[in-house]
């Protein structure tokens, strides 16, 4: 195989990554008009309907102009050897492999948010406003931004200089302990993930002693879960779209519900919206996706250690000089296929553990509660009721509204 061989699969598996990306937003484009579920008549009356159907197709022609403008972007930084310049750019700055690495990386990273930025700002600023979603400010989404950009330079950088070391002085065996450390970390983040990340960007307060927060002691002690920390988080000052999600285990774990969840809902929604997190947490949900998710990257760094050192590489992009951060582009982009299934086996799972949370809030609560209100999220929040089936099984980390209707009612 030559490194020119190397270069047009590297290309192709691009072109055919987007062009099955368009063939399933268009599959799915196809069912936006299609009348809404008998069962799910209740969500949208003749108005509300016709709204959640210009947000679908608005955001799909913003996602079609978006993505085909990142692939002519990117094919035309490859075929005119931007990875070869910017590598002649890093290495004009220092002759250290590690900060080689780390300038190259940063470069593309700048790079790509300043293209990306005008596009995610209408995004927030006129889709989303026009749809009433929106409640940021431009202040507060550049503040979002530069703190996004300085966690990636500390943590990303840290851990990116920290395997390029790895490299250096480990040979074949970085890979081993590459994975040992992104494992230590993902444990870390996984049990303290509100306390570490979720200030940066949002205030929570633990849930005001009243009748909501005795409702769900009350739940949480008839099923035997020990349950603390109770939060509300600001979701409000960006977004009307409300969400809850389970973090942490152990001593750690803890319930956060958006504070739009809880002007959206009553109590009795509420609870059973909880006590599907619970379900989460005593299905062991979060362990098991965390012990996959360590198992996912130790295979993927196994790979890499094997192709890594392969010249073949980085003379496919242009560099004479074999480096672990060309490699590491090259890698990560012939690794879309073995991506493309992964993820779907991850959302095959992910669509199976929320069935069992949903029948853990059923068997443990009601089912009732938890139909309305997953009935009202989406209807606050303009979900599509009738997405193309396969574009579900690809992309979807929950079942579909109907999907999880049917499944509370005993009836898929």
């Amino acid at each position: 195989m030559t490194p020119t061989l190397v270069f047009y699969i590297i290309i192709g598996f691009i072109g055919i990554s987007f062009i099955i990306d368009q063939i399933l937003d268009a599959l799915n484009a196809k069912h936006f008009d299609d009348p809404i579920p008998q069962e799910l008549a209740d969500v949208y009356d003749e108005e509300s309907y016709r709204k959640s159907q210009d947000y679908k197709k608005v955001n799909a022609k913003f996602s079609t102009l978006t993505s085909s403008f990142m692939l002519v972007v990117t094919l035309a930084f490859f075929l005119a050897d931007g990875f070869a310049f910017l590598d002649n750019l890093a290495r004009s700055v220092s002759s250290n492999e590690i900060m080689v690495g780390l300038i190259f990386f940063g470069i593309i990273m700048i790079g790509s948010d300043i293209l990306t930025t005008p596009f995610s700002y209408y995004k927030t600023f006129v889709i989303e406003e026009r749809f009433s979603f929106n409640k940021s400010t431009p202040t507060l989404f550049f503040v979002d931004k530069l703190k996004g950009w300085l966690m990636t330079i500390i943590v990303g950088g840290g851990l990116l200089a920290l395997v390029i070391w790895f490299y250096q002085y480990s040979g074949d065996f970085f890979w081993l302990y590459a994975w040992i450390v992104f494992a230590v970390f993902a444990v870390v983040v996984n049990m303290f993930y509100a306390k570490l990340i979720v200030p940066l960007f949002n205030k929570q307060q633990p849930l005001e002693e009243g009748s909501l927060r005795e409702k769900i002691e009350n739940y949480a002690a008839a099923v035997g879960f020990k349950l603390n920390n109770i939060f509300v988080i600001d979701g409000s000052k960006r977004s009307t779209k409300a969400n809850a999600y389970f973090s942490g285990f152990g001593t750690e774990k803890r319930i956060t519900l958006y504070d739009t969840l809880i002007n959206d809902l009553e109590e009795e929604e509420i609870v059973a919206v909880l006590a599907h997190e619970v379900g989460h947490y005593q299905k062991n949900h979060i362990i098991i996706n965390l012990v996959t998710s360590i198992l996912l990257t130790g295979f993927t760094l196994w790979l890499l250690g094997i192709f890594i050192s392969m010249p073949i590489f980085s003379e496919a992009l242009g560099v004479t000089q074999p480096s672990f951060h060309i490699g590491l582009i090259a890698f990560g982009i012939l690794y879309t296929p073995i991506s493309g299934v992964t993820g779907f086996l991850m959302s095959l799972l992910s669509r199976k553990f929320e069935y069992q949370a949903d029948n853990y809030a059923k068997d443990t609560y009601a089912g009732e509660p938890l139909i309305r209100s997953l009935k009202k999220l989406s209807r606050n929040s303009l979900s599509n009721l009738t997405p193309h089936t396969l574009y579900v099984k690809l992309h979807y980390s929950h079942p579909t509204l109907l999907q999880r209707y049917r499944n509370l009612k005993g009836l898929r």
